[in-house]
């Protein structure tokens, strides 16, 4: 599938409202915003993981809904320690769960490995929104209702003993089965001073605990004067029509916007040069950033789910402050293949 006949891939019907947002509730941990969805399905339902954040970090919720429409919060999978002494104790944001298949044409469900279900999430080590440089943790569960998670008392991947493109901290991960071997492709950034590059690299495993990076990381590196001139970022990888598709997201230093990568071989991508979900028109949903995706096809039809973010208005029931300026409303959404 060369890139520019990935055209049935678009998503181009956006549903303008969230399907998920914050709850305004002071001390719930998604009383800010809501963020980062990943779909799968679940005993006959369809299930989000998503993160919430109440202002001090992120922790992570669980939704289910029987039309990918409609959602409702069913509870904590991954909640805040009061253990301060862990290296996670600030927050916990679910970035992946391990699948049966990456196929695009089969329903993702989840897959067990010696009877549990897995889930590879990243961790912030300071209070605040995404404050210092994360690392990774692997956690199980044997739950069927999938909110009680155990966690591995130590990171399975950080950034000290990666390459420079990476020592300013990890971000979001997804995980594929190709080759016998588990392949994480995850964004981190070189820098933890501001403005910093984020790209995407990848590492393989064979027990989903222990990690070797890829020699030429980063496998999707930043482009000067295009949207993903300061990052790419977020990877969500799915396998349709012979090629690997990466539906990611690049920023150029002032908006985020859906992105698509295809590969081959996972490791040689090329990336459409032209957001392939562009933010919105001023007063949109997206108006600010559209990104961080999870695309699930459902009755012959892709359902894009992703973070629309817009500047703060008067009215709404939850918000970000990065600073005085800056203030954004920050929810879920969709964009669909076919009108709704």
């Amino acid at each position: 599938m060369d890139i520019f006949q990935a055209e049935h891939l678009r998503t181009p019907y956006k549903l303008g409202r969230p399907v998920l947002q914050g709850s305004g509730v002071q001390g719930r941990f998604d009383e800010r915003a809501v963020d980062c969805p990943f779909m799968f399905e679940h005993r006959g339902q369809f299930y989000m993981m998503y993160v919430g954040f109440d202002g001090i970090g992120y922790q992570t919720g669980l939704a289910v809904s029987d039309n990918l429409l409609d959602w409702l919060p069913k509870g904590l999978m991954l909640e805040r320690l009061a253990d301060s002494s862990r290296w996670d104790h600030v927050g916990a944001a679910g970035s992946w769960m391990l699948l049966e298949s990456a196929s695009l044409d089969e329903p993702p469900r989840l897959k067990k490995l010696d009877g549990k279900y897995w889930m590879i999430y990243h961790a912030y080590p300071e209070a605040g929104y995404e404050a210092g440089g994360a690392v990774m943790g692997l956690a199980w569960c044997e739950d069927e209702e999938l909110l009680q998670w155990h966690r591995l008392e130590e990171p399975v991947f950080t950034y000290k003993d990666g390459g420079a493109w990476e020592q300013g901290g990890l971000y979001k991960c997804c995980v594929v089965e190709a080759g016998g071997k588990y392949w994480m492709f995850y964004n981190a950034k070189g820098s933890g001073e501001w403005p910093w590059l984020e790209e995407t690299g990848a590492a393989y495993s064979e027990d989903l605990v222990h990690w070797t990076r890829y020699d030429g990381n980063p496998v999707i590196e930043v482009k000067e004067g295009s949207f993903y001139g300061q990052f790419f970022s977020d990877p969500c990888i799915k396998y349709e029509g012979g090629r690997w598709v990466n539906f990611g997201f690049g920023f150029d230093g002032k908006h985020a916007q859906g992105a698509l990568a295809v590969s081959a071989d996972l490791l040689s991508w090329t990336v459409y040069p032209e957001p392939w979900i562009p933010r919105g028109k001023p007063g949109e949903l997206d108006a600010s950033h559209a990104h961080k995706s999870s695309v699930i096809r459902w009755n012959g039809m892709l359902y894009h789910f992703y973070c629309a973010c817009r500047p703060a208005a008067a009215g709404d029931r939850t918000l970000i402050a990065y600073s005085e300026e800056e203030r954004e409303f920050r929810c879920i959404t969709v964009a669909t293949s076919r009108p709704l």
